[in-house]
């Protein structure tokens, strides 16, 4: 637990940045694609607070951002929908309905802040 509990706090306090985010900014620089860049980290931290974070860095990082490419794609033939979820809200904002290339791009570079977040962590530690 005492591994998981910097992932779990980080995690508690970007799903706070998160929402923040989604309630204050609308239509700006900001809720279009910083909440993407932040949303990998969100999932980075998730994955870590139950890996322990006990697993190469880089490559969760990296497995986030493929898992992010997906959804991003699924996007693309509209999953939400096509698995019947898409008359409700709740599945259509955590799913998302519309694929954008820019929203890949923003995903890039969370995941390569990330990285390099580790890296300087693992330098200084």
């Amino acid at each position: 637990m005492k591994k998981r509990l910097p992932y779990i706090i980080l995690l508690i306090l970007l799903i706070a940045a998160e929402v923040a985010i989604a309630l204050t900014q609308h239509g700006n620089w900001l809720r279009n694609y910083g909440g993407d860049i932040i949303v990998v980290w969100v999932v980075y931290c998730l994955v870590q607070s139950f890996l322990g974070g006990k697993n190469n860095h880089y490559i969760v990082h990296i497995g986030v951002l493929i898992f992010a490419f997906l959804v991003e794609f699924l996007q693309l033939i509209n999953i939400v929908d096509l698995i019947g979820l898409g008359n409700i809200h709740f599945f259509r904002v955590l799913i998302g309905t519309s694929f954008a290339v820019e929203d890949l791009l923003s995903y890039a570079a969370g995941t390569a802040i990330g990285c390099i977040g580790t890296f300087i962590y693992n330098k200084l530690h």
